[in-house]
């Protein structure tokens, strides 16, 4: 018997790099593109990802909400020394696995130590969660104490 062909992701989108560690790994390959000037972030569901009514788990649809606005928030800084400080999810409708969830942010606001962002996440052009978060963005002054307390 033959496995089953790993899922082609959408048009004009990549693999992209997830620089925070192992969680990522386990949810399966993020895809990153650029969709008219905006970045889009998506990855394909499947059977793995379902919860006891056979939908996609709403944990993980916050997970990939995650990181759709912390994604966003590097890009639009430049660097990865950021951390969630708060994330307000909604859920709008359900998602069934076997499908590609796509998803993208904007920055709102940026202030010195906070970047306030929101997003939508969606199936087939259908919103199924919105969010809304709260993200802190380290100086380098800040990240290299960071790195001499862990050594």
């Amino acid at each position: 018997m033959r496995a089953p062909a790993a899922p082609v992701p959408p048009a004009g989108f990549a693999r992209h790099p997830t620089p925070d560690g192992g969680l990522a790994d386990r949810l399966g390959p993020l895809y990153s593109g650029r969709v008219e000037g905006r970045l889009r972030f998506a990855f394909h569901c499947d059977e793995g990802h379902s919860n006891a009514m056979g939908g996609v788990h709403g944990g993980l649809l916050m997970t990939f909400a995650d990181q759709v606005l912390g994604l966003t928030v590097q890009d639009v800084l430049g660097h990865n020394r950021v951390a969630t400080v708060s994330l307000n999810c909604d859920f709008v409708r359900g998602v069934r696995p076997g499908c590609w969830v796509e998803g993208e942010a904007r920055v709102t606001r940026v202030t010195r130590d906070l970047v306030f962002v929101e997003g939508t996440i969606d199936q087939g052009g259908a919103t199924v969660l919105t969010a809304s978060g709260l993200w802190y963005r380290r100086s380098d002054a800040g990240a290299r104490k960071h790195a001499e307390d862990r050594s």
